[in-house]
């Protein structure tokens, strides 16, 4: 039947309605793992990015090592494609099919509503027809029975004349009721019939159709998505093509010669393979003379020695570890050199000059390094790892003074959170006092004694701090007179341990220097403690200052300026004759106060 028809049509656009809303979630979990993949990418090329002012970055200048950081930029680029495809796959796919499934849930609604309404108009005419037809049936019964009653009343001859008359109207009126009926009957069906006819073959056809055609645009609408669910993808695989010819490019790039040398130049100790050893005649009386090759030759020429700041180094003998036998030899760092006579850059030292004494025999050092003791008070040349001094002098100067600033404050934390407890446990003794009956006083005496104890404990390390505080801050310039009262009462009080460290040379990259070496200047690895202050704040400028000459800058934590350069001042002498300057965000180090002219800042804290 038509009712079936329509159920059968409701069912299969309902059915289409589902593929597409399937479709539109399956391109939306496309999209999200589309997204979750780029995330990914970017935060694994991020991870395995280089961090600033790290070692890291020192390692990047193999061309191997920059084909890495090229192929993480790419895979950033590559991410970046990805979440391209999903912008576009949402806005053009997930965005507009959303949008037409409400619209053909209208439109299928209507068609529907349409189709009941006709249904329901003809059946309204199929009853109307019946009730008509009914209608005339019962007065054609009616109209018989009166006829036949009134025939039998006129054939009775006891029957009076005017009940044969009445019969006979009687008759006659249902005859007319069903010749009405009859004409009402006729003119209904030829009704019904029109609109039957107008039903089967206008109405319902226009609704199927109008049907079919919703039908047919949502199967070209979900076939066109498809499509452009694949063109989405095939738009960015040109880029992603780059991308990946970057890489190769990279890659191709690398160049294991190049490589190598850098290892060798970075590497290399221009150390000379011992000669031949002489004969030693030991039949001459009592007299033996040391070969020139041998280790403990003193090598009198003072014009074969190396000069300080020089390229060529002070020879060692290969098997013997640098930062164990030059620690005791030579001192790590020299104090700044002087202002050159000229300003010539040939004429600008690195260091100090040469000495012009002869220098003692390298047998004579290596005796005193195996008898005397090592000197470690400051543990300057330690690397990180084990725990350093409790008043953290192994720091530069400005370093322990922030790091002692921090240790007062956490223990001026510590001590008012004790007091706080305290104060607590004193009210709430009061209270038991006042109310026996919700506790005994006495209960709360032994943990108030502890908290009074470790007060007291805590105040002591806030003045031991605070005295090493102290005495840093007496050899900065920027101090208060309360500062400078403090560092004289605990240097007056205790003379010794606040001098243990303090007699030190400070260099530029925090390293101690305890006597002038004339022996030739070694350059010690760069410890780990620095980074430690990687992830500090910059420090402010405080004014700006003028290369008078240049400054190379070859020693560890300085920095190499040009005649006539204007650069930041971050940081003052601190009386140990270097300046800490910036020339950009990534640059900055220490250049001899003797090398640059200051002009400082009034208003710089």
């Amino acid at each position: 039947s038509l009712q079936d028809q329509f159920d059968n049509l409701e069912k299969h656009t309902q059915w289409g309605i589902d593929v597409l809303e399937k479709y539109i979630k399956f391109v939306k979990e496309r999209t999200e793992i589309e997204l979750s993949y780029a995330k990914q990418l970017r935060n694994l090329s991020k991870k395995y990015q280089p961090k600033k002012n790290s070692k890291e970055e020192e390692e990047y200048r193999y061309t191997s090592t920059r084909a890495f950081l090229a192929t993480l930029n790419e895979m950033n680029d590559y991410a970046g494609q990805h979440e391209v495809i999903s912008e576009n796959m949402t806005s053009l796919i997930t965005a507009e099919l959303t949008r037409y499934v409400q619209e053909l849930k209208q439109e299928r609604k209507s068609h529907f509503h349409d189709g009941r309404k006709a249904q329901q108009h003809i059946e309204t005419c199929w009853k109307q027809l019946e009730a008509s037809k009914r209608r005339f049936e019962r007065d054609c019964k009616e109209a018989d029975r009166a006829q036949q009653y009134f025939e039998k009343m006129d054939a009775d001859i006891n029957v009076t004349k005017a009940d044969v008359e009445k019969a006979r109207q009687q008759a006659q009126l249902r005859h007319q009721m069903a010749e009405d009926s009859k004409a009402e009957y006729s003119s209904t069906l030829q009704k019904f019939n029109s609109e039957q006819h107008e039903h089967y073959y206008t109405h319902i056809p226009n609704i199927f159709q109008k049907i079919q055609e919703m039908e047919e645009r949502r199967i070209v609408r979900i076939g066109e998505s498809m499509k452009t669910f694949a063109e989405v993808d095939r738009q960015v695989i040109p880029i992603i093509g780059k991308c990946l010819d970057e890489i190769t490019k990279a890659a191709e790039s690398v160049d294991h010669k190049n490589d190598s040398q850098m290892v060798i130049e970075a590497f290399k100790s221009g150390f000379e393979p011992p000669g031949d050893v002489d004969f030693e005649d030991f039949t001459q009386p009592m007299k033996r003379t040391v070969s020139e090759s041998s280790l403990s030759n003193s090598r009198a020429d003072g014009k074969s020695e190396p000069k300080f700041g020089s390229k060529s180094k002070g020879k060692l003998w290969p098997f013997i570890k640098k930062n164990k036998l030059m620690s005791l030899l030579t001192s790590p760092h020299q104090p700044p050199p002087p202002p050159p006579a000229s300003a010539s850059p040939s004429a600008v030292p690195n260091g100090p000059q040469s000495p012009k004494q002869q220098k003692e025999p390298l047998s004579h050092r290596f005796n005193e390094f195996m008898t005397s003791k090592p000197k470690i008070h400051c543990f300057r040349s330690l690397k990180r790892g084990g725990a350093g001094p409790e008043d953290f002098s192994n720091l530069p100067p400005e370093q322990r003074r922030k790091k002692l600033q921090q240790k007062v404050d956490e223990l001026n934390r510590d001590i008012q959170k004790e007091m706080d407890s305290r104060d607590a446990l004193t009210k709430m003794k009061d209270v038991y006092i006042k109310n026996p009956q919700m506790g005994d006083a006495a209960s709360v005496d032994h943990r108030l004694a502890e908290l009074g104890q470790n007060i007291e404990k805590l105040r002591l390390e806030v003045q031991k701090f605070e005295g090493w505080l102290a005495e840093v801050e007496g050899r900065l310039p920027a101090r208060t007179e309360q500062a400078r009262r403090q560092s004289g009462v605990y240097e007056a009080q205790n003379p010794s341990g606040v001098n243990s460290c303090a007699q030190d040379r400070e260099s530029p990259d925090g390293s101690y220097t305890e006597e002038q070496s004339q022996e030739t200047e070694m350059k010690v690895p760069a410890t780990d403690f620095d980074d430690e202050f990687d992830d500090e704040e910059p420090l402010p400028t405080i004014g700006t200052c003028k290369a008078l000459y240049t400054f190379e800058g070859q020693n560890e934590g300085t920095i190499s300026v040009a005649e006539g350069e204007m650069l930041y001042v971050i940081e003052e002498d601190k009386g140990d004759g270097w300046t800490r300057i910036r020339r950009n965000e990534d640059e900055e180090g220490y250049v001899p106060t003797s090398y640059v002219e200051v002009y400082l800042d009034k208003n710089a804290k």
